[in-house]
């Protein structure tokens, strides 16, 4: 029976990975879509591709998540834990998709694991230390993606300031096709471990394992169910992202794809879970900014910041009913 509910969490793991990949690789690619740099499809593919090899590349962020918001080892319930946390991550993953607002698979995650914590073990079992690490990362890594994508537009503008604009954006059009390739790589290495994480908080709290070690059928299985869900795409976050902010053309896609890769390759060397929605998101507003501050949609922006404020604590609240759920069916 339990290597029965052990499989459930891995295969809900590999599910939000999956919708993970589907969720948030339109904020990868939307920028090199919405210019016409690379068609849907090719971009879906490149994006896949270089998920896959991020994924597979790096695991310093999957340690974090598995031992930050808690110490799997010392949850009596630990399994049970995680299968609340996976449906609540899941569920608000495909209610925000629904409606295409580019929400947090982060923050998703992070507030359900909390909030099926504090549901089956208590506020006591929560790792403070490590959880306020982790927000801390989640809020000014966005602020530090504005700053990046403003400066690198800022100089951008400098720059060419006296070019052709069509000159300008046939050089830049190129350009996106290697930023969107960076970009889908920085988006793997830090997006596919937190299912990894989450896996390995399973197999502790399980006691098939002894140490956060990612083993290498986890890395490959997170790496292909977000390379897979990546292949599916995410047409509806890509409108929000790519036309209802601002008005991108080449060079603003090339920065923001620029300032946003760069911030989360940063986080995941350091193994700081990051949001990719938060920061590319950011660093598209960043750059809109710099082009001409009213030119940005602020109302679409508050939108999705909204969205962001309100991620965390509802799926708190989500993850805890789901556990006590499982609890009174299932557990007793």
């Amino acid at each position: 029976m339990e290597l029965i509910v052990l499989w459930i969490v891995v295969f809900l793991a590999l599910a939000f990975d999956f919708i993970n990949g589907f969720h948030d690789t339109a904020n990868a690619i939307a920028t090199s879509v919405s210019t016409r740099a690379l068609k849907p499809r090719v971009a879906i593919l490149l994006a896949a591709a270089m998920n896959f090899i991020g994924a597979i590349t790096f695991t310093g962020v999957a340690a974090t998540i598995g031992k930050g918001v808690a110490n799997p080892a010392e949850l009596a319930n630990g399994v049970e834990i995680v299968i609340a946390a996976l449906l609540s991550a899941i569920a608000w993953n495909l209610i925000t998709w629904w409606f295409g607002i580019p929400s947090s698979s982060s923050h998703a995650l992070i507030g359900s694991l909390a909030g099926a914590v504090i549901g089956g073990a208590g506020i006591g079992a929560i790792n403070s230390e490590g959880l306020i690490k982790i927000v801390q990362a989640l809020i000014f890594s966005p602020l530090i993606a504005f700053s990046a994508g403003f400066i690198i537009m800022w100089i951008l503008k400098l720059i060419f300031a006296k070019s052709s604009p069509h000159q300008v954006n046939k050089g830049f059009r190129f350009g996106q096709i290697l930023t969107a390739a960076f970009q889908s790589f920085s988006h793997g290495t830090n997006d596919a471990q937190k299912a990894m994480g989450i896996i390995v908080f399973g197999l502790v709290a399980a006691g098939l394992q002894d140490t956060m070690d990612v083993p290498m059928w986890v890395k490959i299985s997170a790496a292909t169910a977000m390379a897979l869900g990546t292949s599916v795409g995410g047409w509806k976050i890509i409108k929000t992202m790519g036309t209802k902010i601002f008005k991108i053309e080449p060079i603003n896609g090339f920065a923001a794809d620029i300032g946003s890769a760069a911030v989360i390759l940063s986080a995941t060397m350091i193994h700081l879970p990051v949001s990719t929605t938060h920061v590319i998101t950011s660093s598209i507003l960043g750059v809109g900014s710099a082009k001409r501050f009213s030119a940005v949609k602020w109302g679409v922006a508050g939108r999705i910041l909204i969205a962001w404020v309100i991620t965390i604590p509802i799926t708190v609240l989500m993850a805890m009913l789901f556990y006590w759920l499982i609890d009174l069916f299932f557990i007793k």
